[in-house]
């Protein structure tokens, strides 16, 4: 059986077909800058690549050409898309709406499309991606599977703000969390690898990238996370500033002259590692001039190092204790020397990391001591194969 999986942006489409009897990937690309041109990037499992521009002026464009290059050419893997069973879709915020992976209808897409108000960089580019999928592929079962999905958890004390109730009644303010894809994902991993039940253990799962989230995870639910009403909350990423004071929002947007939404791009576009170290928005980039002695490039890593340390102690907190932290995303599973130094200095609540052991990129392993009484492991992360098995289940239902 094969599953189309599908991550649409505001302007990008990227895929992976997968082959679901042995979890094999068989293409995968990316149909990028729709409605600013158009280009494609496509590999197959044989080894062939390739990149074209494209005229792609909505994803409609790009969903065609999407299946033109999987049936036919030098590209192609498979005969017809006949052979697809099923689509799945990655949809970042469902909010409260949708709490659990859904057959699409298109009732569906037209709520997923209600809810761009809540992420607007992502949802409508999800809706637009759904609708020339539906056009294209009528006959084809698909499936949403949402990031805030696996937040649904959080107790209402974690996942409310102080402003007025009203708020949250009428405008659905509320911390909703991201990345619920790849904490699910990479937990159920760990519980696997350690033999354990995941419903007995305590986990605080760390997924590290140009934006980032630090999740706590008890019982197999997500009991709180860093991100919030939107994935600006919570540590410092690439361009994001996370959390700060919101008057200091305020004050510097009446220091530049800021509007909302300039206010809103200099906060997500801006800031970050990017912003503190005036370099690079790269951990890599960052990494290297910290080693040159760049001062600006060294404080940037140190805030973010700074931010996950605090984290992980606080969850530990909510939690009453910690059998393990996990290690994934770009940064988290290839940058041995943040996951070291975010660790030194944890022995009080059980972390012993093993240097030696920890010296890798990309690869899942553990890298703490054996008698290090919490576990700590680096689980590369893959949310598209939890989307292919999320949409495997429900067409067999």
């Amino acid at each position: 059986m094969i599953i189309l999986v599908v991550n649409a942006g505001s302007s990008s489409l990227k895929y992976q077909l997968i082959d679901m009897k042995d979890e094999s990937v068989i293409a995968k690309g990316n149909c990028d800058r729709i409605g600013i041109g158009g280009h494609l990037s496509h590999k197959t499992a044989s080894g062939v690549q390739f990149e074209e521009d494209c005229p792609f002026p909505t994803h409609a464009e790009a969903f065609e050409r999407l299946v033109k290059v999987l049936t036919t050419g030098e590209g192609a893997v498979i005969s017809s898309m006949n052979e697809i069973s099923a689509v799945g879709h990655r949809v970042v915020q469902g909010a409260e709406v949708f709490t659990k992976t859904m057959l699409v209808t298109d009732e569906v897409i037209e709520k997923i499309d209600e809810l761009r108000e809540l992420a607007p960089v992502h949802n409508h580019g999800h809706a637009l991606a759904l609708w020339a999928c539906r056009k294209i592929l009528p006959d084809v079962p698909q499936v949403a599977v949402f990031d805030t999905a696996f937040h649904q958890t959080i107790p209402q004390k974690a996942f409310m703000y102080g402003f007025p109730y009203e708020d949250y009644a009428q405008y659905h303010v509320r911390k909703y969390g991201f990345h619920g894809t790849s904490h699910r994902f990479v937990t159920a991993k760990l519980a696997e690898v350690m033999g354990k039940d995941l419903k007995d253990l305590k986990v605080v799962s760390c997924h590290l990238g140009n934006g980032s989230s630090i999740t706590a995870v008890q019982n197999g639910c997500s009991v709180d996370t860093t991100m919030g009403f939107t994935p600006l909350d919570g540590v410092l990423m690439g361009t994001r500033c996370g959390a700060v004071d919101p008057s200091a929002v305020t004050y510097v947007a009446g220091k530049h002259g800021f509007n909302v939404a300039e206010m809103d791009s200099y906060m997500n576009k801006q800031s970050g590692l990017l912003g503190i170290s005036g370099k690079s928005s790269d951990f890599r980039d960052i990494t290297a001039a910290s080693e040159s002695g760049d001062a600006r490039a060294t404080l940037a890593k140190d805030m973010l190092v700074y931010d996950i340390k605090k984290d992980i102690g606080a969850y530990a907190a909510v939690m009453n204790g910690l059998d393990a932290v996990i290690f994934t995303g770009g940064i988290g599973e290839n940058a041995p020397n943040c996951r070291e130094e975010v660790c030194t200095g944890m022995e009080y609540l059980g972390i012993q990391i093993d240097r030696q052991a920890n010296d890798f990129k990309g690869q899942l392993r553990k890298i703490s001591t054996p008698d290090s009484k919490v576990e700590v492991w680096v689980i590369p992360t893959n949310e598209e194969l939890l989307i292919a098995r999320d949409t495997l289940a429900m067409i067999q239902k």
